[in-house]
């Protein structure tokens, strides 16, 4: 009974935070959203959908693109694309230095997804309209194993 109350009261503290998150969301200038979509149309890429502050969102889009037209690609060519498997890799080590961990990210032409993520870190987007980017945030939390119950010890009263 007490750990399903500490787990109601964490989740009930979890849903404030990411109230407040949100309410910090809407009240963001209008400014922040217009260098946002001016970036992104200059880097040719397309924000599918986001909860995440606009500073990250920046640094997202321009890290990937940064990937992509890096001199470590072979020369651009129209028929071949960046590896996705190293975009992924290299946006997800960029965010947890940033960061902190956990982000997991998930690069590709054609896949699905449903996941839960940690309020104000999830974005995906789409670059030069062929290649999508899933980024998202999870909560670390050490697992530890339960301790095995004591037995107890018989006492001794005395009579009264």
């Amino acid at each position: 009974m007490e750990k399903a109350l500490k787990l109601k009261e964490k989740q009930s503290q979890g849903q404030r935070q990411a109230m407040q998150i949100f309410q910090k969301q809407q009240q963001r200038e209008p400014q922040d959203q217009i260098k946002l979509a001016a970036t992104a149309i200059t880097l040719n890429v397309r924000l599918r959908s986001s909860d995440m502050p606009a500073h990250m969102q920046n640094h997202a889009l321009r890290y990937t693109r940064s990937l992509i037209d890096s001199p470590l690609q072979p020369t651009p060519n129209p028929k071949t694309r960046p590896n996705p498997t190293h975009l992924a890799r290299a946006l997800k080590k960029e965010f947890d230095s940033v960061y902190g961990p956990a982000w997991h990210c998930v690069v590709g032409t054609s896949f699905g997804s449903f996941v839960t993520h940690s309020a104000g870190g999830f974005v995906y987007f789409s670059v030069d309209d062929s290649l999508s980017v899933l980024l998202f945030k999870t909560e670390v939390q050490l697992v530890t194993e339960p301790q095995p119950p004591q037995e107890a010890k018989p006492s001794t009263l005395s009579p009264c």
